[in-house]
Parts: C-alpha cells; sequence; structure tokens
C-alpha cells in the first residue's frame, strides 16, 4: 500500500457504547472534537545529565464540545440514568372564580402553594390552605371573584418530562468509543479515519452559561482515558478500501 499524504479538517462523529459495545449515545453534532495522549518518560541522571529512560504508562483525555447536542449527554456524567418524573417550581398568575378560593394549576406538591397579590409576588402571603387543587384562603376577604393573583408552587410531573439527577450517588460510568472522521489527499480522495478508546470515562465537572447576545450556549465534556481488562488503550484505523 503506497504512502500518501493527508489532512484533516473534519470534526469526528461520536459512536459511545458501553464496555459490553451496547449502543448507549451516536453524536454527530459536535464542533470539536480532541484527543490527547501523553507517556511522559523518567530520567536516571548521572552529573545531572540524561542517561537511562524510562517510560510511564499512557495517559490521556478525549473532549466533545458543541452547541447542538441531545438532552442525553448529560446524563453520562450521572452514570447514564434519565428519569421519567420530575418536580420543579412553577410561577402562575391565577383569576379566582368564586370568593375565598383559587384553583392551582398542574399538579402542586402539598405543602409547596403560595399565594400573593397581583404584583407582589413573594411579599406579604395570603394564608390559606391548599388541598384538592384548591387553595383556600383562611379569610374569605383576601381573594375575590375575577380578581388576578400570583402562585408560586412546586408542580410534579410524572410522564412527559426526563430528569437527570446529579449527585454523589450517582457515578459515571466508562465507555468504549469511537471517533468517526475522514481525511483528504492530495488528488481529493477522502478516506475513512476512526480513533478508538477501550475504556473513557467522563469526569464530572463540566459549565454551562446561557446569555442573550453573543455566541450561543456550549457544552464541553472530558473523559479520561483507562486501560481496559485486556490491556487495550487505543487504536487508530484507516479504512482504505471505503475510500471515495
Amino acid at each position: 500500500m503506497p504512502n500518501i499524504n493527508k489532512a484533516n479538517r473534519q470534526v469526528c462523529d461520536v459512536d459511545i457504547r458501553s464496555l459490553d459495545r451496547k449502543p448507549v449515545l451516536f453524536f454527530e453534532t459536535a464542533n470539536t472534537t480532541t484527543q490527547a495522549l501523553t507517556g511522559e518518560s523518567v530520567y536516571a541522571t548521572a552529573k545531572g545529565v540524561k542517561r537511562i529512560a524510562f517510560a510511564n504508562p499512557i495517559e490521556g483525555t478525549i473532549t466533545i464540545e458543541a452547541q447542538v447536542y441531545p438532552f442525553e449527554l448529560y446524563s453520562l456524567i450521572s452514570g447514564g440514568v434519565i428519569e421519567t418524573d420530575a418536580a420543579y417550581p412553577e410561577k402562575a398568575v391565577v383569576k379566582a372564580d368564586a370568593d375565598g378560593s383559587l384553583k392551582v394549576p398542574g399538579n402542586a406538591m402539598a405543602g409547596s402553594v403560595f399565594v400573593y397579590k397581583n404584583g407582589e409576588f413573594a411579599g406579604t402571603e395570603i394564608a390559606g390552605t391548599f388541598a384538592d387543587g384548591t387553595f383556600t384562603a383562611a379569610a374569605e376577604g383576601d381573594i375575590k371573584t375575577g380578581e388576578e393573583y400570583e402562585v408560586g408552587y412546586v408542580a410534579t410531573k410524572a410522564s412527559g418530562v426526563k430528569r437527570i439527577a446529579i449527585n454523589n450517588s450517582k457515578l459515571p460510568k466508562a465507555y468504549y468509543i469511537t471517533m468517526d472522521t475522514v481525511e483528504k489527499d492530495e488528488n481529493e480522495v477522502l478516506t475513512p479515519y476512526k480513533m478508538i478508546f477501550y475504556k473513557a470515562q467522563p469526569q464530572r465537572n463540566f459549565s454551562l452559561s446561557q446569555s442573550s447576545a453573543g455566541d450561543p450556549a456550549s457544552i464541553t465534556m472530558t473523559f479520561d482515558l483507562l486501560e481496559d481488562k485486556d490491556g487495550n488503550f487505543a487504536e487508530i484505523v484507516e479504512i482504505s478500501d471505503e475510500a471515495e
């Protein structure tokens, strides 16, 4: 096979699988994918001059940076678990249809309902009780038919939601990751090119930011590279018989 000069300018598609090779997430909208391997040496010296080298084990990381990504990507830092229920704060403006009471929207959690005059949210609370989806004022005159009130509550949902719990009991799993790209040679021929990482574990540190100006939000996820039980670490594969 002849040696041909090639170059790359194509971000990788990322195929993430469990260590038993079961697909977890196929991700093809990254803006940048990075692979960094290090294998430093230590040296025995004589009179301060390096004489004998000892190679340290290979270490490395791979990184995915994206602005367009599936919600499931977040789950990798939390063991890949996605829950299907959730509870979260809501704020609503509700018009009273009867003196002394309000219908609270959604599935409000007991003990989480607080009512205020319209425009006074988090100010002076209207005292009362909540049961069966209805808030009843302690003093009937505090809520009047046809008037609007601001309600703060915690909504609970058992369907139609996806939730990823990030805590110290849900630890990230290790994954078998392939990064697919293409190289172009001097004759404009494209050749598929794969980098295989046998055991990659997500780091738990990541950052998110949202802004009304500038670039869209992005997420960066970094994986530490480990050696698998068979001693495999990483491979680079060029598939020349599929070149177009």
